[in-house]
């Protein structure tokens, strides 16, 4: 197995993987009304690599992170979607992904996460309720499932309101910058070609 940055040549493999998982219906969910629009932050997008026995490769897990707002003003990163293969699921490569891209996400001096998951299966990461008690979701969410992680101890404190949409690049950003951006894989332009190709 092998966890390596996604690329663009994964996106259709990620799209019939997180279909199969969350099912189609998944692009209502208030999680991806704040991911529509936005580039993910490629350097912490990752996925779970096999091969067949013909070279080919398989994905067999994704994990993403979105940049997101709280109050208008505090940014922080939102974890999610991820997603394992069924053959592989409860062998721990959920875990994996989940602990490798937050140590990489430390490292490139982010500061807190949030994400909307079970309670049970998160805390072992450290993930809270306690942590997002003053946030608020743009839409239908169950607030037990909203959970915070801080990465610096304190970066949580006190933050609340409604968590939104990150801003657009700005044209003041590097090219380096921009050009990471444009090369990062864009779900819902991915994946509704991933099914105009199926259709």
């Amino acid at each position: 197995m092998i966890i390596t940055q996604e690329a663009p040549k994964h996106a259709c493999a990620i799209e019939a993987l997180l279909d199969r998982s969350f099912g189609p219906d998944r692009f209502t969910k208030t999680a991806y009304r704040l991911r529509e629009g936005v580039d993910s932050i490629p350097e912490l997008n990752l996925v779970a690599i096999e091969h067949d026995e013909y070279g080919n490769e398989i994905v067999e897990g994704t994990i993403r992170y979105w940049p997101v707002t709280v109050g208008g003003m505090f940014k922080t990163i939102m974890l999610g979607p991820i997603a394992v293969s069924d053959r592989l699921q409860g062998g721990g490569l959920g875990s994996k992904l989940i602990r490798l891209s937050l140590n990489k996400a430390a490292a490139l001096g982010h500061r807190s996460v949030i994400l909307v998951g079970d309670a049970p299966y998160y805390g072992r990461f450290g993930f809270s309720r306690e942590l997002t008690l003053g946030m608020q979701m743009p839409g239908p969410v169950d607030y037990s499932r909203l959970l915070g992680l801080e990465l610096v101890p304190g970066a949580l404190a006190g933050v609340a309101g409604m968590i939104g949409k990150a801003e657009p690049a700005s044209s003041a950003d590097s090219l380096v910058e921009v050009t990471t951006a444009l090369a990062a894989p864009r779900p819902y332009t991915f994946g509704r070609r991933c099914r105009d190709q199926n259709a």
